[in-house]
């Protein structure tokens, strides 16, 4: 769905491999890339000229729109992007993968990158929450979270280690409900599109991945749902090799602008 991050895709693929976690997408690789081009404004940085954004996969859509705009306003520079699982993502950090930006699905996944001292004090910039995506004709007759639990009802579910399982895991806990999964997805987008593709009649995503996807799958509201929303917290790299185009782009995703973006996409804010 996304390419992959040259810039270190061949340097850490025994890391990624201890990882055990897959990619995104219908098969979303952990780490898929979105590269625009431009920026200057680097001198502070020895005259770097590209800034890596590591983010979570619900980001793809918002922060590639944030990237060109970012690229826009500093001719020269490129933007890369790295977008997965949130828990992926930080274990790549911590295991080397360069990086300026980190953002993630949840404070959890956070904390495993500002623990280990990679990371300045992160901002929570959004919050998300879950809706059930269903095919557009919606074949299993879905209305409600407690209709998951219908064993004919075939779900997808995000792993409860990455930031979209855990969620799932408390609102289904908030409702009292068991639903067994047919799978088991290692992020949000990946487990959204087995509902694109029919394999599925139901899953657990975000509302934001839902907006995103429009035409494709609808969204149902449930109550559980506010029970388990995800803030969204980003942060530079203490090691960022292009630090001051980090903070630059940081200060763009927490401005009106940026703001604004992701408040379109469905993102509440936090």
């Amino acid at each position: 769905m996304f390419r992959r991050l040259s810039r270190w895709a061949i340097a850490l693929p025994v890391a990624l491999a201890l990882a055990g976690l897959s990619g995104c997408g219908s098969g979303e690789p952990a780490a898929s890339t979105a590269t625009t081009s431009a920026s200057s404004s680097a001198s502070a940085d020895g005259g770097a000229k590209e800034v890596t954004v590591f983010a979570a996969a619900s980001l793809t859509e918002t922060f590639t729109e944030l990237g060109k705009t970012f690229e826009a306003a500093h001719p020269g520079t490129t933007v890369r992007f790295n977008f997965g699982s949130s828990a992926t993502l930080a274990q790549q950090i911590t295991q080397g993968a360069p990086a300026d930006v980190f953002a993630a699905a949840s404070p959890a996944t956070m904390k495993t990158v500002t623990d280990a001292s990679l990371a300045g004090s992160p901002t929570t910039f959004v919050r998300n929450k879950l809706q059930i995506a269903v095919p557009q004709d919606n074949p299993a007759k879905v209305d409600e979270l407690k209709d998951l639990t219908d064993t004919k009802v075939k779900v997808a579910l995000c792993a409860e280690q990455v930031p979209c399982g855990a969620a799932a895991v408390k609102a289904l806990d908030a409702a009292g409900l068991k639903v067994t999964p047919v799978t088991l997805e290692q992020d949000v987008k990946a487990t959204l599109t087995k509902v694109e593709l029919g394999e599925v009649d139901a899953a657990l995503v975000y509302k934001t991945d839902v907006i995103a996807a429009a035409g494709k799958v609808q969204g149902i509201t449930f109550p559980e749902a506010d029970q388990a929303i995800n803030d969204y917290p980003i942060a530079t790299l203490t090691q960022a090799p292009a630090g001051d185009l980090a903070k630059q782009f940081m200060d763009l995703v927490l401005s009106p602008q940026g703001k604004d973006v992701l408040a379109k996409a469905g993102f509440e804010a936090a």
